[in-house]
């Protein structure tokens, strides 16, 4: 084996310890990553692939980056997915001529806290999750709030519903388990630090208790797993450096609407298919005005509540700021000034606060007085204001001893206020003379010798000294010691001058070792008063998510909805709070929606492109917006309380999965079968495409049955479907309402009236779709012939009774035959959605011409 060097050996011993991470290597003023992680930096960094020598005739690759410029280095490596590991030099002194160096950091998506590297509207969750095949234990922290949560899931499905919602930026598995494909990254821990012991260990270590019962966790093995795991992963990623984890939640499911991740999906909640958060629901609503109000939208947007009175609350306080726009306008204002005070506050916690961090917690606290005056009239808000304080002990503390010109960073002198610290007043005045001698030793010298070119300069490596040009050389003293040559002058220094600058230096040292000092018992101070500020931080995001609310509602004419514990949902003229302001849309049409006892189940048909997709998704999000507590957009709504939105709308595979298009509805539309109640919300669109016509119309026609006829079900349901043979059903089974889209047609032309009117439609006018997307015009005629041919030999009209007919349909069954027969006979809330299907294969075998 080639003999190494020793700073070699050293490298390669840190890297041992961490080979799953991007090695940054203290050497200098430079971080260097070596081997295969230089290799992997350069390529994703752009950096100029060098190499070192560590050990006779043996080189290895190297890429490195300026030590002052790493953060925005590691934040484009962590934003790629990798772990970065900080390798800093520990003290001054080197040890068998070898400086110390250990990793003080690793850096991961789930655990940055430096601002820049951070999304400020959102949250910074890493999650861990572990299952034991039925229930799932899910734990959640976001070290930049210090929030952490735990629970216990009913199954894996609700934990995949969960992290869907969460959406952390890091997900913790044991080693052993599966990959998450929907997590952008995922970390790995060894089972055995999943194991309840080892976890129940690290939480008590941690709080410093000898019982998990006043967190809630007690009892629950999974969600301790959970949290247990998380909390090492901190300890282990930030060394131990996580004060700001000073509580832990332990929470259910039970008292929000559950929205699955197809559901989230579909109604493009916080971005859109296409990753646009501006054009999601989220994009429409989010005018919060600080960081800690638009990661609260967030949090409530995904987290509708099922809980009346707890809603009316939020509508109260949205409508008192909504019928007060100058109370509005002066809170958003004085708002608009407000730092993220969630974050300050845990900096400080954590012990990474900078001096400006400090200064700004004080701006934050300012604002308070302001914000009470604006909210004094408005009862609505009482609670939100009683809320805020001002912490003025605390904002008097950051005032009187940090500097208003203090450096952004402890790295320079400057940040203390005098007066604060007399010890470091003392050394202050201490080396007052000395910078004075200094300072006054260039007009000094130069009236001393004469020489009026003279200079007192100062560098890292000599210090200060004295530059006389070589023309004046005749006239140095004799007191002058020549210390540098240089190209046109000598550098020179005395002793008197040398002990100035012994005592200016030191005391430069001993300055900044006490401001740093003094600092972090300021950051202490500050620290302790956490809960206080942390609470006056949630009160300010209250108000500035309330203020945002009732802002879009008095801007877009929002109504206030009525909110019931049962299964009612009526909206009158309701609209699509996105698309309502789409840019080259004609007017949005608004529309009605109302289910009762006779239209519980809505089939809606109607033609291509005239809006059924956007009426679905438009009921689905003024449910969900009237369940987080806030207006909606309708002239008047009034909303059952909805357990679950779920949504089979769109087309897309799964291939990574081995699912086709078709497949994946399927499991979709499974899903929602398995687990909709009376309560929920179902929007179904085009059920059954996916496959031939004849075996689309008879899945579609068995979900409604099955929808209609199970007890466990009946819930309020949008189903939207060209197969217009289904609007039959309607005079079978008495929950099924038929619906459709309005169009006018004069001649050849056909106009979209996007109106949803009873009824069902017997058209989908997909060729005049087709011919306004500009297919060929041969095209357009070929397939006009075919459907005249295909509609006079194929029966494809609508199930109706006979005096319902339209004189052009051809009934799909004769008004009496051997098949309806069979069907009086059969017990249809007795079959199973398959003897549905297996019944309408064999009447296709039997009566539809087939072998």
């Amino acid at each position: 084996m080639p003999r190494l060097t020793p700073l070699r050996r050293q490298y390669l011993e840190i890297k041992r310890q961490h080979p799953d991470a991007i090695l940054f290597f203290r050497l200098g003023d430079f971080y260097e990553t070596f081997d295969d992680d230089a290799k992997t930096a350069a390529e994703a960094l752009d950096l100029v692939l060098t190499s070192r020598p560590v050990g006779k005739n043996q080189r290895v690759p190297m890429a490195g980056v300026p030590h002052h410029a790493a953060e925005g280095y590691i934040a484009r490596l962590v934003a790629r997915g990798f772990k970065v590991a900080l390798c800093e030099q520990i003290g001054s002194e080197t040890v068998d001529g070898l400086m110390p160096r250990e990793v003080t950091r690793v850096f991961t998506a789930g655990t940055v806290m430096e601002p820049g590297m951070l999304d400020a509207r959102r949250p910074n969750y890493l999650a861990t999750a572990i299952h034991d095949g039925q229930r799932a234990g899910l734990a959640y922290a976001d070290i930049t709030t210090g929030a952490f949560a735990t629970t216990q899931l009913a199954s894996p499905r609700a934990l995949a519903e969960e992290l869907a919602r969460l959406a952390p930026a890091e997900l913790v598995l044991p080693d052993d388990e599966a990959a998450v494909t929907d997590m952008p990254v995922v970390s790995r821990l060894p089972r055995w630090r999943f194991e309840e012991g080892n976890a129940r260990q690290t939480l008590l270590r941690h709080f410093g208790v000898q019982s998990l019962d006043a967190y809630g966790c007690e009892g629950k093995s999974l969600a301790i797993r959970a949290a247990g795991a998380l909390l090492h992963y901190l300890q282990e990623t930030q060394r131990g450096g996580v004060g700001q984890i000073q509580r832990l939640a332990t929470y259910s499911l039970d008292g929000f609407m559950a929205l699955d991740s197809a559901t989230r999906r579909n109604l493009e909640l916080t971005e859109t298919f296409l990753g646009d958060r501006r054009a999601s629901l989220l994009g429409i609503l989010d005018r919060t005005v600080t960081p800690m109000g638009a990661r609260l939208l967030r949090e409530r947007l995904t987290r509708p509540l099922l809980d009346v009175a707890a809603l009316n609350t939020r509508l109260d306080e949205v409508e008192a700021l909504h019928g007060s726009g100058l109370a509005r306008a002066a809170l958003r204002d004085t708002l608009k000034s407000v730092p993220d005070l969630e974050r300050l506050a845990n900096r400080a916690v954590s012990g990474r606060a900078s001096p400006r961090d400090l200064q700004n917690i004080e701006v934050a606290l300012a604002a308070v007085p302001a914000l009470r005056e604006a909210t004094a009239d408005l009862p609505a808000l009482a609670t939100l204001a009683a809320a805020l304080d001002s912490c003025d002990e605390i904002a008097g503390l950051i005032q009187s001893a940090i500097s208003d010109d203090a450096p952004a960073s402890l790295g320079k002198i400057g940040v203390i206020r005098p007066g604060f610290s007399a010890e470091l007043d003392g050394v202050m005045t201490s080396s007052a003379h000395a910078r004075e001698w200094v300072a006054a030793l260039e007009p000094r010298e130069r009236q001393r010798t004469g020489i009026a070119s003279l200079k007192v300069g100062f560098n890292k490596v000599f210090g200060y000294y004295l530059e006389v040009t070589h023309a004046n050389a005749d006239l140095v003293p004799d007191d002058y010691i020549r210390k540098q040559t240089l190209t046109n002058a000598e550098r020179y220094i005395t002793p008197e001058l040398k002990e100035y600058e012994t005592l200016i230096l030191n005391a430069e040292e001993r300055i900044l070792a006490i401001e740093r000092r003094v600092f972090a018992e300021v950051c202490g101070r500050v620290g302790d008063a956490a809960p206080r500020l942390l609470a006056t931080a949630a009160a300010l995001a209250g108000l500035d998510v309330t203020a945002a609310l009732a802002e879009v509602a008095a801007r877009r004419d929002y109504a206030r909805p009525a909110l019931r514990d049962d299964i009612g949902l009526e909206i009158t003229a309701g609209r699509h709070p996105v698309l309502e302001l789409g840019d080259g849309l004609d007017r949005f049409v608004p529309n009605d929606t109302r289910f009762g006892e006779r239209s519980r189940i809505q089939i809606i048909t109607g033609p291509n492109m005239s809006g059924k997709s956007t009426y679905l998704r438009q009921v689905a999000l003024i449910v969900l917006l009237a369940q987080i507590g806030s207006f909606v957009p309708a002239a008047a709504a009034t909303i059952g309380l909805t357990d679950r939105i779920f949504t089979r709308i769109g087309a897309h595979d799964e291939l990574h999965a081995g699912r086709s298009t078709f497949m994946v509805e399927m499991v979709e539309t499974a899903q929602i079968l398995n687990h909709a109640t009376e309560r929920s919300l179902l929007i179904l669109d085009e059920i059954g495409r996916g496959t031939s016509t004849y075996d689309g119309l008879s899945i579609a026609w068995a979900i409604v049955e099955y929808l209609h006829n199970h007890p466990r079900l009946r819930p309020r349901t949008l189903f939207a479907t060209h197969y217009h043979e289904l609007v039959g059903l309607a005079e079978l089974l008495p929950l099924v309402a038929n619906f459709n889209v309005a169009v006018a047609e004069e001649g050849e032309d056909v106009v979209f009236l996007h109106a949803i009117v009873p009824g069902g439609a017997d058209r989908s006018y997909g060729i005049h779709v087709a011919q306004l997307a500009g297919l060929p015009r041969d095209v357009i005629h070929r397939a006009g012939e075919i459907l005249k041919e295909l509609e006079r030999h194929a029966p494809t009209a609508a199930v109706e009774p006979s005096h319902l007919r339209r004189p052009q349909q051809a009934a799909l069954f004769p008004e009496t035959s051997p098949i309806l027969d069979e069907l009086a006979e059969l017990d249809v809330t007795a079959m199973t959605p398959m003897e549905a299907i297996n019944m309408l294969y064999a009447w296709k075998r039997r009566y539809g011409g087939e072998t």
